[in-house]
């Protein structure tokens, strides 16, 4: 489906075009090219505040594993997830290469490690770290009585 993406939505944005103009002349042009400009520069400017948010956070940090792991679903793009952890992952893979892999760690030592193929979530994992038994308290009527 992302092959077709790339094809399919310039083709569609060249096809509106045209259709306006054909039918409503130049104020159809002009009406569909400032909707698809204005189409673009939304899509970037969610980008640029997705990478701001990013940008200020330490590498590969979220708040909660647990709940990132719940949110996450296939298919979705590494830039929702940068969205949704406010940091860019750590990259666990060679760069440049598929699939790509990342983690994202919280501070009480849990992760979710994320495959993405063509930048869409193929599929990821939570690890939890183990959890240490604490001594239980001694009973409050077995301590002895002073002198």
């Amino acid at each position: 489906m992302n092959r077709f993406q790339r094809f399919l939505i310039p083709l569609a944005g060249i096809a509106v075009i045209y259709f306006a103009w054909d039918r409503y002349g130049w104020p159809g042009f002009a009406v569909a090219s400032g909707a698809l400009l204005m189409w673009l520069l939304l899509h970037f400017t969610r980008l640029m505040h997705v990478l701001k948010q990013a940008a200020e956070r330490p590498i590969g940090y979220v708040a909660s594993a647990v709940m990132l792991n719940v949110k996450l679903k296939p298919k979705v793009t590494l830039m929702h997830v940068m969205a949704m952890t406010r940091s860019l992952g750590e990259l666990l893979s060679p760069k440049d290469q598929q699939p790509e892999v990342y983690r994202w760690t919280d501070p009480g030592g849990s992760s979710v490690t994320c495959e993405f193929l063509d930048g869409r979530l193929v599929k990821w994992s939570l690890y939890r770290p183990p959890v240490e038994a604490e001594p239980a308290p001694a009973p409050a009527g077995d301590t002895p009585a002073a002198p």
